[in-house]
């Protein structure tokens, strides 16, 4: 008779225990994600108060909207590096607008919303030059900027950009009661990175597949 090889294999505790890793490496990765997921929800939220706070700091130091300050630039103004707004008191110009070859002389009111709060000492970044205007990126990789009326929402709102849906609808959670579609945070579906928003109201809910993105604005 031929003699039979032994078969060496992996018992059932070796088994055992490497799917006991696995798990352990799952749920340690699984757990990663969402420290990063809270951690962005945190920064986009600490986004929206931080503009605020500027914000009404600005106004009651100047009397007047950073953006839209009449006396804020110029050869006569409080900073001849910078340009005076119309002193309409509205934001012309769109959230994710950029000037014009980052020219930090652009008129556009949404730009030199932060370069008057930049100049001003209330936001970090540039106070002149190009960039100066810019708006400030937020932890998604998508903007921060203000805008004079969107998705219904009357008034200067702050909008942010480039949110998957978890992040969107935990910042209208926080804010406000997490529809989409009311209230004062409303939120927009993407079809390109930073999109212009409109006046008009969302008719959808946030929908978490994995792929989309919103730009949700609040009002200021």
């Amino acid at each position: 008779m031929k003699n039979l090889q032994k078969q060496n294999g992996f018992t059932l505790i070796e088994i055992a225990i490497v799917l006991v890793i696995i798990g352990l490496l799952l749920g340690g990765v699984l757990k990663g994600q969402e420290m990063i997921t809270q951690a962005k929800i945190r920064n986009v939220a600490n986004d929206f108060n931080g503009v605020s706070a500027a914000y009404y700091s600005y106004q009651d130091r100047y009397r007047a909207i950073p953006g839209d300050d009449p006396t804020a630039g110029g050869t006569t103004g409080r900073w001849t590096s910078s340009v005076s707004g119309s002193g309409d008191g509205q934001i012309d110009g769109r959230y994710a607008d950029v000037p014009a070859d980052t020219d930090p002389t652009s008129t556009e009111e949404s730009n030199l919303f932060w370069q008057h709060l930049r100049l001003a000492g209330f936001v970090p970044g540039p106070t002149s030059g190009a960039g100066s205007g810019n708006d400030p990126q937020n932890a998604a990789g998508g903007v921060t900027g203000v805008q004079n009326g969107a998705l219904g929402i009357p008034g200067l709102v702050i909008c942010s950009s480039n949110l998957p849906a978890k992040i969107a609808s935990a910042i209208d959670s926080q804010f406000d009661n997490g529809n989409a579609t009311t209230g004062q945070v409303r939120g927009m579906l993407q079809k390109g990175s930073n999109d212009a928003v409109t006046t008009t109201e969302p008719t959808t809910n946030y929908v978490d597949n994995g792929t989309n993105l919103y730009v949700v604005c609040k009002n200021l």
